[in-house]
């Protein structure tokens, strides 16, 4: 629901925000993508970090409702058994009947029972809940048991542009999954000097798996989160992943911004709770960046 004009004043509240053209707010350099004449198949992305905390279900959220904006169809896969990307748009993983377990473990599942309308045009969800947990377990005896997830998948590809898995904080079997039926990956990376330091771990599992499952996997790009204009030392880690990664580093960089918790309770992405928002803006510009990638 779109937010009246008296909160939609108290959301877009610019003292909370950083003033428009410092570090960490987006600028114009990714173009305005053309529309769509005709959808699908859908390029599939993995939004994958081992470490926690690091603004990765936020960017899933908020990307696809960015992407969607543009007129493209997005599904977002809620591959963590938290559940954390259905709670972000408003779904009770606790009481679901049907999620992705189900498509991932049982052959005859109907995929109407799980998708899920998200409120957001363009944009459905595939949920997750703590079901999901026993998976890992459970596919260890599958046959192909790290392709279980893109052969749950390959009946949506036809009927959306792009699909954005929320992979959980491990490089566990779920992880691999994802990673091996995905076209690339993004990694969100919070400006911190911690967050570094599991990075090598990450691509070296990415190495691994393009080796190994998926030769066509290839990296999109490293999103620069929780970005604070107040302390040199996250210039200095953001400094440090461009010297890193190179072009690979998006231009768009996401804040610090109480506004984040709020769309949680809120149950919608920030581009709807908060549409003239530097955050939202931040988002819209990844999304132009990923369709321009």
């Amino acid at each position: 629901m779109n937010p009246t004009p008296e909160s939609q004043a108290r959301h877009d509240d610019p003292a909370t925000e950083p003033p428009a053209g410092s570090p960490g707010t987006s600028s114009n350099r990714a173009p305005e993508p053309a529309p769509l004449a005709v959808h699908g198949p859908a390029r599939v992305i993995a939004v994958a970090n081992q470490k926690g905390g690091v603004g990765k279900t936020t960017s899933t959220i908020n990307l696809g409702a960015a992407l969607a904006e543009y007129g493209r169809r997005v599904l977002l896969v809620d591959f963590d058994p938290q559940g954390a990307l259905s709670v972000g748009l408003g779904v009770q993983p606790h009481q679901l009947e049907s999620t992705v377990h189900n498509l991932l473990l049982e052959r005859d599942a109907d995929p109407s029972d799980v998708l899920q309308d998200t409120g957001v045009e363009n944009m459905d969800l595939l949920p997750s809940n703590i079901d999901l947990s026993a998976a890992e377990v459970q596919l260890v005896t599958e046959v192909g048991r790290e392709q279980a997830l893109g052969r749950a998948l390959k009946r949506f590809l036809p009927d959306y542009d792009i699909v954005l898995i929320d992979c959980q904080p491990s490089l566990g079997l779920l992880t691999i999954n994802a990673l091996a039926c995905a076209d690339e990956v993004l990694i969100p990376l919070a400006c911190e000097f911690f967050s570094l330091r599991g990075v090598a771990l990450l691509m070296d599992t990415i190495g691994k798996v393009t080796e190994r499952l998926n030769p066509d996997l290839r990296l999109l790009g490293v999103l620069a989160t929780m970005f604070d204009t107040r302390t040199l030392h996250t210039k200095e880690v953001h400094d440090r992943v461009v010297e890193a990664f190179g072009d690979k580093v998006f231009d768009a960089v996401i804040n610090r911004t109480i506004k984040f918790p709020e769309t949680t309770v809120a149950g919608e992405p920030i581009t709807t709770w908060a549409p003239a928002s530097h955050a939202a803006a931040a988002y819209r510009m990844l999304a132009r960046e990923v369709i321009a990638r």
